[in-house]
Order: structure tokens, then C-alpha cells, then sequence
């Protein structure tokens, strides 16, 4: 495992867990203590984690955003089915509002090259790779940026989906539960997607499995707000009736 490869993995677990015990990682990762003081401290100076006594936790001590450069790597070829399966629906001249994240990222490239779409996003990733598309119609949200994922958050955000009323809408999401229903760790984060929601006809949820059978902070909708969920064959069949009958499972590429 490269210094690199190592350290996603270190904030992903900061991510999922809220702490890192060094000698834990030392063991599990398989490496010398004095390799994983020297990432933790890597990842303090890059601002996306605090030291602790045996280890580290979040800035702040609460959940945060993984950073883009984590998320894009993380289940790639799931992400890549998940979004050629969802983006099938779509047709020449619809409307599609793209949430921000890594796997809606992947839907805006199975879709740059369907004629004549409008897309709406507040994800400036999906804005650039769109931007050179020829034909392709964009509106970007303006709005607070979190730097790290690239996302336009905030009031003037949820103000600008709410002018809209577009064909399809497809969603991120940090954890699903059949109970909690859709969940995000970041609160601010909240308001858009759920303006995102109520702006389209249709809404598709994409989320590979790993995020099943999860719940984070933030509610952002109950399943039955949603009108797909897409995900991959990771997820055991037998729980897939718990997610109703709008869940589709993507297969994987050979």
C-alpha cells in the first residue's frame, strides 16, 4: 500500500469511525508505528485531522466531509455501473439536476454525450467536465463553497433549485436505512438536496452498497420521498425488499 493509498484509507476510517488509535492502524495496515505517526501528522497539516493522545479524530471533533480525492477512488467500478444503470433513463431533451458527489460525477459522464440536455448542479467537478460538452444547456448554483468536495452550499443555493422544475433528479447519499431513510453527514448540506427533491419530477438516488444498512447524521428524505434507488450487487439480495420496490441493483462491468 502506497504512502498515498494509506492515507485515504486513514481518512475514511476517521470518516466512518470519528477517531484513529495508532497502534490499531499500525497493526492493521501493517506498518511501524513511527510510518503512521508521520501520515497522521500528514493529515493534520493538510487540515483533515486533529492529533488526540494515541491517535487522531476529525477537525473539530465531529463528522466530516471526506475529501474528493478520497471519494473518487473509493468503489470506483461500482460507481461506474451504478451510473450507466441510472443514466439510462434519460432522453434526448430532458431537464437533469446533478447533486454533488463522486458517483453522481460518474452519471454526468454516461450523460455528456446524450443530445440536447439542460443540467443543473451545484457541483463545480460536474460543471467543468460539462462546461466543454457541445449542445449541453448549464446552470451552476452560486453559493458558499466546501472546498474539499467542490460543493455550492447554502441559502442562495437552495434558492436557486427552487427555480426550477426539471425532468430527473439524481442524488448522492452518505448512508441509507430502511428506518432513517436517507441520511448526510454534513447538515449543511441538507437544505440543497432537499430542494434538489422537490425541484423534479422524478428523483434517483445512487449510492453503492457499502453505504447500505447505515445511518449519519442528517436526515434528508424517507425512502418513500425517493423514486429509484440504484446501487450495486454488493448488497445482500435477501435485504433488498427492505428498500421497496423502487430499488434496482446495477451489475458490474467484466
Amino acid at each position: 500500500m502506497s504512502v498515498q493509498q494509506r492515507r485515504r484509507e486513514i481518512v475514511r476510517r476517521l470518516h466512518r469511525d470519528g477517531y484513529v488509535e495508532a497502534k490499531k492502524l499500525s497493526v492493521e495496515l501493517g506498518v511501524d508505528a513511527s510510518t503512521i505517526r508521520r501520515d497522521l501528522d500528514g493529515l493534520v497539516r493538510s487540515g483533515q485531522a486533529e492529533r488526540t493522545h494515541g491517535g487522531a479524530r476529525p477537525v473539530g471533533g465531529a463528522a466530516f466531509e471526506v475529501p474528493y480525492a478520497v471519494k473518487e477512488f473509493e468503489h470506483r467500478r461500482q460507481k461506474v455501473a451504478i451510473a450507466r444503470h441510472a443514466a439510462k433513463r434519460v432522453h434526448e431533451g430532458d431537464s437533469v439536476i446533478l447533486d454533488s458527489g463522486s458517483t453522481t460525477f460518474q452519471v454526468a459522464v454516461a450523460l455528456r454525450h446524450v443530445p440536447d440536455l439542460t443540467f443543473i448542479t451545484n457541483d463545480l467537478r460536474i460543471a467543468t467536465l460539462l462546461a466543454g460538452v457541445p449542445g449541453v444547456r448549464l446552470f451552476l448554483a452560486g453559493g458558499e463553497l466546501l472546498n474539499t468536495v467542490y460543493t455550492l452550499i447554502g441559502p442562495r443555493a437552495t434558492d436557486f433549485f427552487s427555480d426550477f422544475s426539471a425532468t430527473w433528479s439524481f442524488l448522492g447519499a452518505d448512508a441509507v436505512d430502511p428506518a432513517a431513510g436517507i441520511t448526510n453527514t454534513n447538515t449543511l448540506e441538507v437544505p440543497v438536496k432537499r430542494a434538489m427533491l422537490a425541484a423534479s419530477a422524478t428523483s434517483v438516488v445512487v449510492a453503492d452498497s457499502t453505504k447500505f444498512g447505515t445511518r449519519t447524521l442528517a436526515r434528508v428524505a424517507d425512502l418513500d420521498e425517493v423514486d429509484v434507488l440504484v446501487t450495486d450487487p454488493g448488497l445482500d439480495p435477501a435485504r433488498a425488499a427492505e428498500y421497496g420496490a423502487a430499488f434496482e441493483i446495477a451489475e458490474l462491468d467484466d
